[in-house]
């Protein structure tokens, strides 16, 4: 049995108050296995029963656990078993009408945001999972709680470069049905290499077939505790440091083990994973890139800055397992671009490039995320972009992921206002150099040789 003493949550109060600590995310995972027909209103309707009798009192559990501690939740949300393994029909309408489901189901049970629109296809696609790739654009357009994941790629099973380019038009075919809000579809929309099962994150959160029936999986957040953290001692060296992080993080997941249980008994459904990242908002104060620069960058971007994230992300998740036994998700450090107030004004001011960014991927917790891109980006050059982060995930057996946002009409230099956690970001230029004959060739990129691990 873990304890959690009532001195470890007074020490948390200060956090709470001045540092932007909250728990992001108590999203609970949900098995849709049972709701599996061919008949697609039968499956509408089963999958929107499951979710009300499951998630229906999610939302107050979570608030009241808020009230009882005084730490903020900011989101309450579902994560489903993948659709594509659950709808037997093969067209793209069946998989149109299980989104409006899901959205109504979310809509009732007062949830943020349900995620599981999903297919894993990284070698290669049954007929279900092209209709759903084939059904996201309707999808995410038609609905405003939906998020869609694809896997595409794997350690070990190496990267569907069809899968890669057919995403790439994906994002371009929602880039245009979103075009009035700076097409913030393409914002709930995650390309994955080595995708986890239990994330409890948006917009890449599923509920993978290794999962429990219900469980509950917590997302903890704090940047600004530990950028105050850092920027109190700047005399430290990277060893002390790292080592200040470390018990800094284990304070904060702390914080999330005791929401999780609490939330999980209360809820009937089976603790799931504490999920550490330091996840940024647009909030001031409340940003990884402010963390690195309070290390001794003028701006993240600058010579230095992937090391300095390397240890970050390493300090994180040093500190988080010690604190419980139950780490999953992704666990480290994000950068998005949007969602990160800090990252966001380097990117502005052109210190932070789209090639930085991918460097830094391969050594944070997840990669290309709420990027900006010029609407007029090819299909090719998403595609070549997607593979790039697909490749780092692949080689290094990681998790990694990519969404982009090629903001219809816009160009670089303007700005996408996406609202919310989403946040803002300017368009970012990617490479003009041609890479057509490159995509054209299709195919799967084999897997590496550290995938023979038997």
């Amino acid at each position: 049995m873990v304890f959690i003493t009532n001195e470890e949550i007074l020490e948390t109060v200060r956090m709470i108050q001045d540092e932007n600590l909250d728990v992001r995310a108590v999203t609970m995972g949900i098995s849709l296995s049972d709701c599996a027909s061919r008949d697609v209103a039968r499956v509408c309707e089963r999958i929107h029963d499951k979710i009300l009798a499951r998630a229906g009192r999610l939302v107050a559990v979570a608030l009241e656990l808020q009230d009882k501690y005084g730490v903020p939740i900011v989101s309450r949300r579902v994560s489903v078993t993948p659709i594509a393994d659950v709808v037997a029909a093969g067209d793209s309408a069946a998989f149109v009408a299980v989104a409006h489901a899901l959205d109504a189901a979310a809509a009732e049970v007062g949830i943020d945001f349900v995620g599981g629109f999903s297919a894993l296809v990284q070698k290669g696609f049954t007929r279900h999972d092209a209709a759903l790739i084939d059904a996201i654009p309707q999808a995410i357009a038609e609905t405003r709680r939906v998020c869609s994941s694809v896997n595409v790629a794997s350690t070990r099973a190496g990267i569907n470069m069809d899968a890669v380019t057919r995403m790439a038009g994906v994002l371009l075919d929602v880039s245009r049905r979103t075009a009035d809000h700076d097409s913030i579809g393409c914002a709930k929309i995650v390309t994955f290499c080595n995708v986890p099962e239990d994330n409890p994150f948006m917009a890449g959160a599923l509920h993978g077939s290794g999962e429990p029936e219900v469980c509950i999986n917590v997302a903890i957040s704090g940047p600004g505790v530990i950028r105050n953290v850092v920027a109190r001692h700047p005399e430290l060296s990277f060893t002390d440091l790292a080592d200040l992080i470390k018990r800094t993080t284990f304070k904060i997941t702390r914080v999330g083990e005791l929401i999780a249980r609490e939330a999980a008994a209360m809820l009937d459904a089976q603790m799931g994973i504490i999920d550490l990242s330091l996840a940024p908002s647009p909030a001031i104060g409340d940003s990884v890139a402010e963390i690195l620069e309070a290390m001794g960058l003028a701006r993240t971007g600058a010579p230095g800055t992937t090391a300095a994230l390397a240890m970050l992300n390493d300090a994180v998740k040093k500190g988080g397992i010690m604190a419980t036994s139950s780490t999953g998700g992704l666990s480290g450090a994000f950068i998005p671009v949007s969602e990160d107030a800090g990252m966001a004004r380097a990117a502005a001011e052109g210190v932070l490039s789209i090639e930085k960014l991918e460097a830094m991927t391969a050594v944070c917790s997840l990669g290309l995320d709420m990027i900006v891109v010029p609407g007029d980006t090819s299909r090719d050059a998403l595609a070549g972009t997607i593979a790039d982060v697909m490749a780092i995930g692949m080689i290094n057996s990681k998790t990694t992921g990519a969404r982009l946002i090629p903001a219809y009409g816009k160009v670089v230099g303007d700005w996408a206002e996406l609202g919310g956690l989403f946040g803002a970001a300017p368009v970012m230029p990617l490479s003009k150099a041609g890479n057509e004959a490159f995509v054209a060739r299709g195919g799967r990129i084999p897997a590496p040789l550290q995938s023979l691990t038997n």
